[in-house]
């Protein structure tokens, strides 16, 4: 059996910036979180670019672009203005997600399959533009045939489920979201598309979640930002980066012990 792909880190700095909005002014700055989490390892960096500017706006993105040694992924609804932001900072990568003002944080995945033409015609100006596209989608059949079909390469598959049942202690709900999460990534990988993952993963799920080959790149932010109250940005990416490691490794080990 070959080797797995190796497994990137994405850190989203958003929640910097929602500290800094709290107060108002430019303390603390997203774009130092960022430099700090690639000196750590991190493999690239992830900011939500949200119709209100709740925490990231337009300059931390700018900044972000223009400052960062890695990859910016810019999390973003399928809108015009969004569009012609991304068209012309031109990130690396763009992840479509849906969005609404009165949410926290993103519930769920985006209808890409109830979207199409929407999505698809999104897809194309970003892809147009040199950006890389993403679709952030729940593990489901028909939003990865959707995925397919609108030309995006890449999906981020939706954890928030599988997490919040380990956190209510609902270990049947948590190992069927774990199956469905599996199980999407294979069919995702088997139709062509590179698979990522995130939302609500710390260092336990993170290193389950990277046991499975398929997924190539997970996103972590609000978990990071948490952590870094209490060890370091630094020090909390650097355990992340490792427990990814680990769950990495244990593919090796059990392909190596079912010979």
């Amino acid at each position: 059996m070959p080797s797995p792909p190796p497994i990137r880190l994405g850190v989203n700095v958003d929640h910097v910036a929602t500290v800094r909005n709290a107060r108002g002014g430019i303390h603390p700055d997203p774009v130092r979180a960022a430099k700090i989490a690639v000196a750590a390892g991190a493999d690239g960096i992830t900011a939500h670019l949200r119709e209100d500017r709740r925490h990231i706006v337009d300059d931390d993105i700018v900044r972000l672009k223009a400052q960062i040694a890695k990859p910016l992924n810019l999390e973003m609804a399928a809108t015009p203005e969004m569009i012609g932001i991304a068209q012309n900072v031109r990130p690396h990568a763009a992840c479509i997600v849906p969005e609404r003002r009165a949410e926290r944080t993103t519930e769920g995945g985006l209808d890409a399959a109830g979207q199409r033409e929407t999505i698809g015609a999104c897809v194309r100006q970003l892809a147009a533009a040199g950006v890389r596209v993403s679709l952030f989608i729940a593990p489901e059949e028909a939003q990865i045939e959707a995925a397919v079909a609108v030309g995006a390469p890449v999906i981020e598959l939706h954890t928030g489920a599988w997490c919040e049942a380990l956190v209510a202690a609902n270990a049947a709900a948590a190992a069927a979201e774990f199956a469905r999460i599996a199980r999407a990534a294979a069919l995702a990988r088997s139709s062509g598309l590179e698979v990522h993952a995130g939302h609500g993963l710390d260092f336990a799920t993170a290193e389950e979640v990277a046991t499975l080959p398929e997924i190539v790149e997970l996103n972590i932010g609000h978990f990071l930002i948490g952590e870094a109250i209490f060890e370091g940005l630094g020090a909390a990416i650097l355990r992340m980066r490792a427990a990814m490691d680990r769950g990495r490794a244990r593919i090796a080990s059990s392909s190596g012990s079912s010979r």
